[in-house]
């Protein structure tokens, strides 16, 4: 899609326009039903030339809201207060455990809780990474072979061994024998971690 500079032409968009009975190319964007806020645009709607004038011609931003909003949803900091109903900045803009920024009067607070999120969250995936380079790769597959996480101990790995020999022994199934192979995979895994340094 490539818009054609300083008229707001978007040429080849595959639309039709949304006007009733309109069979014209849908080229130039308007709001839709979900309005804008921090996790992205929202909805937009396409019209051909026209058919985007008179929409925009009769298109109210403040809409359904009072005076006291319309005069909070102009100020400079619209948006930023928990008792705002300015819709740039809602209070269910927050994404996954992140701080929402609706939760902060002042944007330099927001944006320092969100820094804060980010390094927590890059430290932990640091620490992820210096656990699993203390095996060797060898040791790696072992532990993708019992199925145990680069921050394993001495005691988890002996009942994790413990479980699977259990699980994979005949002498423990009825005598089935499909799983020998694992089992000595399981066998072998567990000599080579109980001896690492990493562990030790």
């Amino acid at each position: 899609m490539r818009a054609t500079r300083f008229h707001g032409r978007h040429e080849g968009t595959g639309c039709q326009c949304e006007a009733p009975g309109c069979t014209e190319a849908g080229e130039f964007r308007a709001p839709g039903s979900r309005s804008a806020g921090f996790d992205g645009p929202g909805d937009s709607r396409w019209f051909c030339l026209d058919h985007v004038r008179e929409f925009n011609a009769g298109y109210d931003w403040f809409e359904g809201m009072s005076a006291d909003e319309i005069l909070a949803a102009q100020h400079p900091s619209a948006g930023w207060s928990n008792s705002s109903t300015a819709r740039a900045f809602r209070a269910d803009a927050g994404v996954g455990g992140a701080p929402r920024w609706a939760d902060f009067d002042d944007p330099l607070d927001a944006i320092g809780a969100r820094a804060s999120d980010i390094r927590r969250r890059a430290a932990g995936r640091m620490e992820r990474r210096a656990a699993v380079s203390r095996f060797s790769p060898e040791e790696r597959d072992a532990l993708t072979a019992l199925d145990l996480s680069p921050d394993v101990d001495l005691r988890a790995l002996r009942r994790r061994y413990s479980d699977l020999v259990r699980r994979y022994h005949p002498d423990r199934n009825g005598g089935d024998r499909r799983h020998e192979a694992r089992l000595v995979r399981v066998v072998e895994a567990y000599q080579l971690l109980r001896r690492s340094t990493a562990l030790a």
